[in-house]
């Protein structure tokens, strides 16, 4: 146990947040040094500041010192863009110390039914976990000289995922529905699909011009263009599966196909690599899934 701890707090004093500005008051915050979880966002100006997902708890006190350099006051809301813990897991937290979150309805309820993963497993989450504020199509905030919808994007990287469009400053905050430059995970235990998640992109694009700047859950800011290669290569790789699962492929046999090799050696990641997104794929595309 001591030798876990160690090595936790030595990562933990690798890890930083690098600030990006997105637009004046806007600014994106990306974990560096190690995995700190999706990239938040971090709104603030004369009327307050507010979160756009709060990061994973171990680097709490980290987080907070990165908000307190560049907002220089505590958190009002707290915005969740989906349910997975390396997004929302400050939420307790950051409603400690006095912030509200805000998310859609089913993020509270799969918290409220499912718990939360802790050191013992699946635990009830706390009061202070909870989203205090819920919302099924969207929510707008007018704060600090702008206008932020939050608008509900259904079964796609999860059912509970929520974008951020800063339609006057131009900016769009897309939590988990866009990996900039990496396979998705989307996650069908929890209601996300692959056509549901291709539909999101679409969405996004439709919002997007070619000046918008694009905050991703994972990977570097962004710009249209990468959003279209996203969406390019994940309808190219799901036809590609869905035409093998026609034929009646199993998954290991598709698997060993290899379907998706030719997007290796840009999209494969440590979590997602090609196999496992061929796998998503193939479940995603069996009947009655």
């Amino acid at each position: 146990m001591a030798l876990f701890m160690s090595v936790a707090s030595a990562q933990q004093e690798k890890i930083s947040y690098k600030a990006t500005e997105m637009a004046p008051g806007i600014v994106m915050l990306e974990g560096v040094g190690g995995f700190a979880g999706g990239n938040l966002g971090l709104w603030s100006g004369e009327d307050g500041v507010v979160l756009i997902d709060d990061g994973m708890q171990p680097y709490l006190k980290i987080m907070l010192e990165a908000i307190e350099a560049h907002a220089g006051a505590p958190v009002n809301f707290v915005i969740n863009t989906h349910v997975h813990g390396d997004h929302i897991g400050n939420n307790a937290g950051m409603s400690m110390q006095g912030a509200t979150i805000i998310a859609h309805d089913n993020i509270r309820e799969r918290l409220v039914r499912d718990g939360v993963t802790g050191a013992n497993g699946k635990e009830p989450a706390s009061k202070h976990m909870l989203p205090e504020i819920t919302f099924s199509d969207g929510v707008t905030l007018h704060l600090n000289g702008h206008r932020a919808e939050v608008i509900h994007v259904m079964q796609a990287h999860t059912d509970g995922d929520a974008i951020i469009f800063f339609a006057d400053a131009d900016v769009i905050h897309c939590g988990d529905v866009f990996f900039n430059g990496l396979f998705p995970y989307i996650d069908l235990d929890s209601g996300g699909s692959v056509d549901g998640y291709i539909a999101a992109l679409d969405k996004i694009l439709a919002m997007a011009g070619s000046k918008t700047r694009i905050i991703p859950g994972h990977g570097p800011a962004a710009a249209k263009a990468d959003l279209e290669s996203a969406r390019d290569m994940m309808m190219t790789a799901r036809d590609r599966v869905r035409a093998l699962v026609a034929e009646g492929k199993n998954e290991d046999d598709i698997v060993g196909m290899n379907p998706l090799a030719d997007f290796d050696a840009d999209w494969s990641w440590g979590f997602i690599t090609t196999e496992r997104m061929t796998r998503t794929l193939v479940r995603d595309a069996r009947p009655g899934n």
